[in-house]
């Protein structure tokens, strides 16, 4: 059976989810989405993946037509049609139909849809090698331009970047922010460990609020683990003994090499392991 996509309170067949030319989320990247996970039947960290897509939508001034409780209803029935347990889930609001000019006034309302999928964004195996990226050339936006605390649309900044790690034949890039620190990977947030200590850049480094990021935060005062959300250096990521990177779509991955040098002993080391295996226990619990 064709996959269910939900468009606009619809669901219809894979081949027949379209949206208008003329819609802006096409024409200009104007609108916003999340990336959610189902684990067994279940929508991941449901309540922050819509406080954070309707925060994105306020912040653009963009009136998304249905509530929380509508949309989390429509995330389910998308799932349930497509008969998944375990899956990743692709939620979007487009700014709607427009004309050719880019004034959000003329569109008239919003178009929302939802697609559930299943996704593997790297191989099972890295997740006990580790992977190799680069520091990519292409800065972070700055807040004042396109906020990276909303999750927009507009991911041209992040594709640049992921060219660059095609290029290098490397699976990511991390992205340095307008000071020259580190700020996030092209999809994922960034934590290193120094001595013992977790260290992550803060908000107004210019990352993502990411959804599995806080709970790895707060496994980690769950569990004792020292943590600090801190001003990190490229220097500091040449030097750490552990890296690795969280998304909704890669949970907890390794990182082994960064621009050619060994991480630590060259293997994902002790406290990225166990923070995956507290993470995943955690899954298995929420």
């Amino acid at each position: 059976m064709s996959l269910q996509v939900w468009i606009d309170g619809k669901l219809v067949d894979k081949a027949d989810a379209k949206i208008s030319v003329y819609d802006h989320g096409l024409l200009y990247g104007d609108g916003v989405f999340e990336g959610i996970r189902i684990y067994n039947g279940k929508i991941f960290e449901c309540d922050a993946h819509m406080k954070r897509l309707y925060d994105s939508a306020k912040s653009i001034r963009l009136t998304i037509p249905i509530d929380r409780e509508a949309f989390c209803k429509a995330i389910y029935d998308t799932v349930t049609a497509n008969n998944f347990k375990d899956c990743y889930v692709r939620a979007v609001v487009t700014r709607g139909v427009g004309d050719l000019g880019l004034d959000p006034r003329k569109c008239k309302q919003a178009t929302v849809f939802i697609i559930a999928d299943l996704i593997a964004v790297y191989p099972k195996e890295m997740y006990e090698k580790g992977m190799s990226v680069i520091t990519s050339s292409y800065i972070r936006t700055h807040p004042n331009s396109c906020p990276p605390r909303v999750k927009s649309l507009n991911y041209l900044n992040n594709i640049l970047a992921k060219i660059e790690a095609n290029d290098a034949g490397v699976p990511e890039a991390i992205m340095l922010n307008h000071d020259g620190n580190v700020a996030e990977c092209t999809a994922d947030n960034v934590f290193i460990v120094r001595d013992g200590q977790i260290q992550t850049p803060t908000t107004a480094d210019g990352i993502l609020e990411g959804v599995t990021r806080k709970v790895i935060i707060d496994l980690c005062k769950k569990n004792n683990i020292p943590l600090a959300e801190k001003v990190i250096q490229r220097h500091d990521l040449y030097v750490s003994d552990e890296i690795f990177v969280t998304g909704t779509a890669a949970e907890v991955m390794p990182v082994t090499k960064v621009d050619g040098r060994t991480i630590g002993t060259g293997e994902a080391g002790p406290l990225t392991k166990r923070l995956l295996d507290l993470f995943r226990g955690y899954i298995r619990e929420a």
